[in-house]
């Protein structure tokens, strides 16, 4: 697989990784077994950078990918995690005695001494221009607690205020065919300052699959059903912020760009990866056929410039007036 430097961390990374969201549970019921299969399929395909978070489950992402690490050393895995959302979303929870505690409680769950990158997990958005949160990073850092830090953002604005911050490591952003707008300014400005872009949601929540129609049900307990409105964290993060009817209109439309033996998943991940300021993708999976097909994308040749204009064309006529001012 194709390596790319993740920004200010030193370490080049496979441009597919993993996103673990899912082995928490909120998308739905997962076996320890199920999720070590993801895993280990994962290992076996290349993949080298793991994305999680301490409140993925309550910390049981963490643990089963610490099952992993400690099975499968030989692999080399990074692991990023992120921290700040055990707490209310309130910026005067971001002290440096709680990064030392939710820091610590990460490292437990993984079993390392030192963890490989730690994420603001989406703060309130003055978190991201207040120095003594940055300070605090550099502690941990210094402490060796962490190797390097990022932010995990919602909005554009976010990340080119993080991006100015001379201790980021890297920006984690939702990227795919329905959520264009990063493109303007903040991977151009993330390239002159040499920190990595972490695509997150590629898929944006599976719409850009290809399997879903307007019949298409989801669980109770999968946030595609109980946070299409926003009401338990922002509504982007769930099929990108765009409405699902229209989500499953515009796939269909992309359809027809896909070439024999690809899905249209792996045509949305390798626009991603045409974008060579983004360091890596991190599209989930519930299986390891998922997971090789995620991986597969790294080998499709980079898309023609028409099939780039026709999903240009599409965002601009049905997602654009969604989303694109709101994030």
């Amino acid at each position: 697989m194709e390596q790319r430097n993740l920004g200010r961390t030193g370490r080049k990374v496979g441009v597919v990784g993993l996103g673990a969201w899912q082995l928490g549970g909120d998308w739905g019921e997962v076996t320890e077994a199920e999720a070590l299969a993801v895993l280990n399929a994962a290992v076996d395909a290349g993949v080298t950078f793991i994305d999680t978070a301490d409140v993925y489950g309550d910390g049981r992402s963490e643990r089963v990918i610490g099952r992993l690490l400690r099975q499968r050393p030989e692999a080399d895995i990074m692991v990023a995690t992120k921290m700040g959302r055990r707490a209310p979303p309130d910026p005067s929870h971001y002290t440096l005695d709680n990064f030392r505690a939710w820091t610590d409680r990460s490292r437990e769950n993984l079993g390392v001494d030192r963890l490989d990158l730690v994420q603001l997990h989406c703060p309130p958005a003055p978190v991201h221009a207040t120095d003594a949160v940055y300070d605090a990073l550099d502690t941990l850092v210094a402490e060796e607690r962490i190797a390097a830090y990022g932010v995990s953002v919602e909005t554009c604005a976010e990340a080119l205020t993080a991006i100015e911050r001379p201790g980021v490591a890297t920006v984690q952003i939702i990227l795919n065919a329905f959520r264009r707008k990063p493109l303007e300014e903040v991977l151009p400005a993330a390239a002159r300052a040499g920190v990595g872009i972490i695509a997150r949601v590629p898929l944006a929540s599976g719409l850009l699959s290809g399997k879903y129609d307007a019949s298409t049900q989801f669980g109770d307990n999968d946030h595609r059903t109980y946070n299409r409105d926003g009401s338990a964290f922002d509504v982007g993060e769930t099929f990108a912020g765009v409405d699902f009817a229209t989500g499953v209109e515009a796939a269909g439309r992309l359809e027809p760009l896909v070439p024999a033996k690809a899905s249209l998943a792996q045509v949305a991940l390798r626009w991603i990866l045409d974008q060579r300021e983004v360091s890596v993708v991190i599209p989930g999976a519930r299986n390891p056929v998922q997971v090789w097909s995620n991986a597969g994308a790294a080998e499709l040749p980079r898309l023609t410039a028409g099939a780039h204009d026709e999903i240009r064309a599409v965002y601009d006529e049905l997602i654009r007036p969604q989303v694109h001012d709101r994030w």
